[in-house]
């Protein structure tokens, strides 16, 4: 059985929108993109590294696709050390509304997403991380689908001032 791992940044209120940069992601009026840079160091680029240095398949909600596949593709492999895993990890995208997919090895996820990520994981396979995909997150712990959470709580509060469309709340069921 393949495990589903959440690797998320999120700040200590709660938020988890556009870590990026300032025009990432602007939903709802967000205005702080890039919040998480100037506390980035390297001791989490270690961690990010071997948390990603392995065989992976990602799971990813559209929004993030969408900011995934209009950057990612255009890094250079030899520059960044993390775009050639992202771009060539098998990519499986949960969409109500997307119906074609440009970015190389990747493939839509329609109807039952709990279903089919349920039946995913049954599979032979590498590890599945989920990255950013707040809403698909939820769906995927409203199903108990997640076997770890690898979050990185980074020590600023944005507040609801900053029109945030992605405050996370995590349901945690300890076995």
């Amino acid at each position: 059985m393949r495990k589903l791992i959440v690797l998320s940044f999120i700040s200590l209120d709660g938020v988890m929108q556009a870590p990026g940069g300032p025009d990432e992601d602007p939903t709802g009026g967000f205005n702080y993109g890039g919040w998480v840079f100037p506390y980035f160091d390297d001791f989490a680029g270690k961690v990010m590294d071997a948390q990603m240095n392995k065989p992976y398949d990602l799971l990813l909600g559209r929004k993030t696709y969408e900011i995934w596949a209009a950057y990612w593709p255009n890094v250079k492999s030899d520059n960044d050390p993390f775009a050639a895993r992202i771009n060539n990890a098998k990519k499986y995208i949960a969409s109500r509304t997307l119906t074609r997919l440009d970015w190389q090895n990747s493939k839509l996820i329609k109807g039952d997403v709990a279903k089919e990520v349920k039946k995913m994981k049954g599979q032979e396979g590498p590890e599945i991380q989920v990255h950013g995909s707040g809403n698909l997150i939820q769906t995927l712990l409203k199903h108990d689908l997640v076997d770890e959470l690898w979050l990185k709580i980074f020590p600023i509060t944005l507040g609801p001032a900053s029109g945030c469309s992605r405050k996370v709340r995590f349901r945690l069921n300890l076995k």
